[in-house]
Parts: C-alpha cells; sequence; structure tokens
C-alpha cells in the first residue's frame, strides 16, 4: 500500500471487504443471529453468497484490488459491513469504537488486517468515545463531516478531532435525526453519497438544514433521492470514480436523476447481503486507497 488518501469520491484503487460466506458463516449462525441483529429479515446463507460473489465482480470489474477478512469468530453477521469498523485518512487509519454494542469486536478483528497490508494504525477511538465509520464523510481532502447520531457520541467526536487535528481543517458535526431511534441503524451515509467533489446523492427530508446550506454554499449540486426509493436504500451508493458510481437494483427513480446529473450508474442486487442486513454497498466497502483527481483551473 503506497497512501491513504481523505476522499470518498477519488478513482478507488483498493478495498478491504468481507465475503458473505466468512461474515454469515453457514446458515445456522444466520438462524442464531439475525432477528437478534435488528435485521430487516433472514438472509439466506447460499443466495447471500452468490450475491457477493456477484458483487465482488463488480468491483473488480473497476480494476479495484480486493483485501478480504478472513472468518473470524469473534465477530458477526454486521462484519460484512466493513465500512464502519475503521476510518482511513492520510496518516493511515483510525479504529472505530462501535454505537452498537454487538459490533464492538469488529474494530479489532480489522486491525489485524490493516497492519498485514502495512496501513499504521495512527489512533482508536476509546473509553466512552463511540464513532462508526458510517457517519464520516469526506467533504473534501481537507474537511470530513461526522454524524452525531446514536452510532456516534460527542466523545468519539472529540477524541477523533485529536486524532485528525494535523490532518484536517475542518471537522463538522452534523446532527442526526431520532428517526426510526436508537435500535434502528441510521448513520450520516443513510442521507449523502458523495458522487463527486462538486456532485452528492442525498436525502434531503432527513439532512439537517445547516448541513444541507453548507454543501450547496461550497458550490456542491445535490441530487435529490425520491422518498418512495429512500427505504430501498437509494441514497447508499458507492462512488468508484468521480461521476461513476455502484447501487442497488430497484431505484430507478434515484438512478435517471444521477444519469441527468451526468454520473453513471452500476446496478446490482443486494436483497440477501444489503436490504435484509439495512447496508447497502458503501456499508460493504472500506476504501482503503484512491486517486485523487485535480480540480479544473
Amino acid at each position: 500500500m503506497n497512501g491513504h488518501f481523505q476522499s470518498d469520491v477519488g478513482k478507488l484503487k483498493s478495498v478491504l471487504i468481507k465475503h458473505a460466506r466468512d461474515a454469515f458463516v453457514a446458515q445456522r449462525a444466520v438462524d442464531e443471529q439475525w432477528q437478534e441483529l435488528n435485521c430487516a429479515g433472514r438472509p439466506s446463507f447460499d443466495k447471500a453468497v452468490a450475491e457477493y460473489d456477484r458483487y465482488v465482480a463488480l468491483l473488480t470489474g473497476f480494476g479495484i484490488e480486493i483485501h478480504f477478512l478472513p472468518e473470524d469468530d469473534t465477530v458477526g453477521l454486521d462484519s460484512m459491513y466493513t465500512r464502519d469498523a475503521s476510518i482511513l485518512c492520510g496518516k493511515g487509519a483510525i479504529l472505530c469504537s462501535m454505537g452498537k454494542a454487538a459490533r464492538r469486536t469488529e474494530p479489532a478483528a480489522q486491525e489485524a488486517a490493516l497492519r498485514e497490508l502495512g496501513i499504521p494504525i495512527c489512533g482508536a477511538i476509546i473509553g466512552d468515545g463511540r464513532v462508526e465509520g458510517g457517519d464520516v464523510v469526506w467533504i473534501d481532502q481537507r474537511t470530513l463531516a461526522v454524524g452525531r447520531g446514536y452510532r456516534t457520541n460527542d466523545e468519539g467526536i472529540r477524541q477523533l478531532r485529536e486524532l485528525l487535528a494535523d490532518s484536517i481543517d475542518d471537522l463538522i458535526v452534523v446532527p442526526l435525526p431520532h428517526y426510526r431511534g436508537p435500535g434502528d441503524v441510521f448513520h450520516l451515509m443513510s442521507v449523502i453519497s458523495p458522487i463527486d467533489r462538486d456532485l452528492a446523492l442525498v436525502y434531503s427530508p432527513l439532512m439537517p438544514v445547516p448541513f444541507r446550506e453548507m454543501l450547496l454554499s461550497r458550490g456542491m449540486k445535490l441530487v435529490d433521492v425520491p422518498e418512495s426509493e429512500f427505504h430501498t436504500m437509494g441514497c447508499n451508493v458507492l462512488a468508484v470514480a468521480p461521476r461513476e458510481c455502484v447501487m442497488l437494483v430497484g431505484n430507478p427513480e434515484t438512478r435517471q436523476r444521477l444519469e441527468v446529473a451526468g454520473a453513471t450508474a452500476h446496478e446490482f442486487n443486494g436483497d440477501e447481503i444489503c436490504s435484509k442486513g439495512c447496508g447497502g454497498p458503501t456499508c460493504l466497502t472500506r476504501p482503503l486507497e484512491r486517486t485523487i483527481h485535480c480540480n479544473p483551473s
């Protein structure tokens, strides 16, 4: 690994993911865990493995180098959503501290894999601090937005600000709504997916007004996800390059709006690995390295 870049939209070069085969292990494990983890439905192990194989093929088709987390009996089904357990910055990786109690062992499980890849661990959220990677969005290379909700708390944000003090110019705290309460999964990335340095996909009804206004003041064009496609994770879209992204099948209006804005969307079926676990392609994927594209002069 040659470097780690502070971007959510640069060309994706390498990722850390966990195959459904290794996260789910077997149908018996799925049956034991899915209700306790608040899944929307019981995943099928065999169907999930097949879906994930197709997701891997899609990422590989973009020339992305893929690193897999291994099976690990210290973590559960949710470990498939690799974005949440760590944050990448210019200095390396920061290990998160999960707001969902059932996921508390995931950062330690990722640590060994990150070190093996040669990625330095430059810090960790500890003690009473809580931060999940789904609440962390790079607005630009020196600006980080962090959602303050049920998964990320004030102490976690304070620690993150200290750890990134020499890597960023601004950390924007975004208060998140109660929405469906502490038992539900609601991250900052539930309402925003960066598509390019000047383009983002958003769900405006649940966006704080000051955050939305800040994005617009920076010259960012916002593409709104329709209400009918919010619950099918139309807003959970992974940029694999500027204005090129991966999204779930079943959100045709969102896809059309992205295309009108000049973006290309590639679809995949995620009924078992996304919809039932309430985690889309951004959740499935911990970007490790991106190529930063230069702003036009």
